[in-house]
């Protein structure tokens, strides 16, 4: 019972977080954030639910804008691709950008956590409706990964929907 009323508790701290402005990292160096990213997590939605592992990004410069790709493989072993765009939020410090996988059309991808090596970050979007976690690695520390996720519920996402994305071989 007492679980019951601390929860009861929480759930108007838990609202407040989700109604509250989306705070940024500081900065994003996008010469050392464009490489190659494997997704670990994600909050589940409709433009990946044919991935169902080895989902990975990869982002390169391109003048004021950031090619992007994402890669994933399907339910019957064959590997998705989709290629886009992303341009910089201005006076953002490069935290905020704006994707379009099919123009005229652009998401939000905010740089919400982003450790000092840029080997892990915490992506989401304003609305908290969608969040990736990143590594450079195709398996991330289960303390680093349990951090990140920390920080998504104080951000107010929903840290029990966050589902793990296995990262079974590689997409070369």
């Amino acid at each position: 019972m007492r679980h019951v009323l601390l929860a009861l508790l929480c759930l108007p701290l838990h609202a407040l977080a989700a109604d509250a402005p989306l705070p940024t990292v500081a900065q994003v160096e996008l010469a050392r954030y464009a490489g190659a990213w494997y997704e670990i997590a994600l909050l589940p939605n409709r433009f990946q639910k044919q991935c169902v592992a080895d989902t990975q990004a990869h982002y390169r410069l391109e003048g004021e804008r950031v090619e992007v790709v994402n890669r994933c493989r399907n339910a019957d072993g064959e590997v998705e691709r989709a290629k886009g765009h992303a341009k910089v939020v201005e006076g953002s410090s490069n935290a905020k950008l704006r994707v379009s996988f099919f123009w005229p059309f652009y998401g939000d991808y905010w740089v919400l956590a982003l450790d000092a090596g840029y080997s892990q970050v915490l992506v989401g979007t304003p609305s908290r409706r969608y969040a990736w976690v990143l590594s450079r690695t195709p398996q991330m520390d289960e303390a680093a990964l349990n951090q990140l996720l920390d920080r998504a519920a104080a951000l107010g996402f929903d840290r029990a929907a966050f589902r793990r994305t296995p990262q079974t071989q590689p997409l070369e």
